[in-house]
């Protein structure tokens, strides 16, 4: 609970993990161009004055709130792929839609075994929790009346700190990016995993200069093993470099469908038409 919150407050209203059950065909989307929205200013609320936030919020009480992580995605990858990922389709949505776009919470809950990774920074559950219910809380009380929490880190106890957070009023709906199906997209892998086929695909699409093909390494594992990694009881092998899944099959092409994909059913989802229950 936020410092300083009544007892009073309850569950946030429509609170709920993102997913979709459709699927779109790779070669559809395989464009790489830029949307023309791409070239309109995001609302990023550390760059603007107060007037021009309650201005902002008077046509569109949302906050889009950007969580990142700090952590190693092999040695390919910066530490950041999650948060540069996050930031990209957040400043997207903030400049098509003109809703206000939060600072980035730039740390998450990583796995609590790859401590040894150098540049690697977790927080604890509780701590994220707590963190976002008081920055929650906050914008609140300034008019803000939905927040979109949107990551895209598939650790549970990372999912379980923004799945719980709480306000008085406002609605809170948490946007995971890689609970979709991407499999139409992959040719080594059924679904995202870690510094992957998935993850270096966005990369090369969103940040190339980013990326080290040439250290790039596969390391796959059982459906039942990535489970328990997501989970935090199992540490990455020591045949990975940090990565799980096939990376070297990567490409911008690839990755520029993947993020069109993305992009376009958040936006329907909760942008366009949100509807009370967005389960599918």
């Amino acid at each position: 609970m936020a410092a300083g919150a009544s007892s009073a407050r309850a569950p946030a209203v429509g609170r709920n993990r993102f997913s979709v059950s459709f699927r779109m065909t790779y070669p559809a989307l395989e464009t790489g161009k830029t949307p023309a929205s791409d070239t309109l200013t995001p609302r990023r609320i550390k760059e603007m004055r107060p007037d021009e936030i309650a201005e902002t919020l008077a046509h569109d009480a949302r906050l889009i709130v950007p969580v990142g992580t700090c952590e190693q995605h092999g040695r390919h990858l910066p530490l950041g792929v999650d948060t540069l990922i996050a930031e990209h389709l957040c400043d997207d949505l903030s400049a098509e839609f003109k809703v206000l776009r939060a600072p980035t919470i730039e740390y998450g809950v990583n796995v609590d075994t790859e401590r040894g990774f150098p540049g690697n920074a977790s927080v604890r559950k509780k701590t994220l929790h707590r963190m976002l219910n008081d920055l929650l809380d906050t914008w609140e009380s300034t008019g803000v009346k939905e927040f979109i929490l949107l990551t895209a880190h598939e650790h549970d106890p990372h999912q379980e700190a923004l799945a719980t957070v709480i306000t008085t009023k406002a609605r809170v709906r948490v946007v995971d990016i890689f609970a979709m199906d991407l499999q139409p997209f992959l040719e080594g892998q059924s679904e995202p995993m870690h510094g992957d086929e998935v993850d270096t695909s966005l990369m090369l699409y969103l940040a190339p200069h980013l990326v080290r093909m040439d250290l790039a390494e596969d390391y796959m594992m059982s459906r039942d093993e990535l489970r328990r990694y997501r989970r935090g009881w199992l540490r990455i092998p020591q045949g990975s470099s940090g990565s799980i899944g096939r990376p070297s099959l990567a490409t911008a092409a690839k990755g520029a469908a993947i993020y069109a994909h993305i992009r376009e059913k958040v936006r329907a989802r909760v942008f366009i038409a949100p509807g009370p229950d967005d389960t599918a």
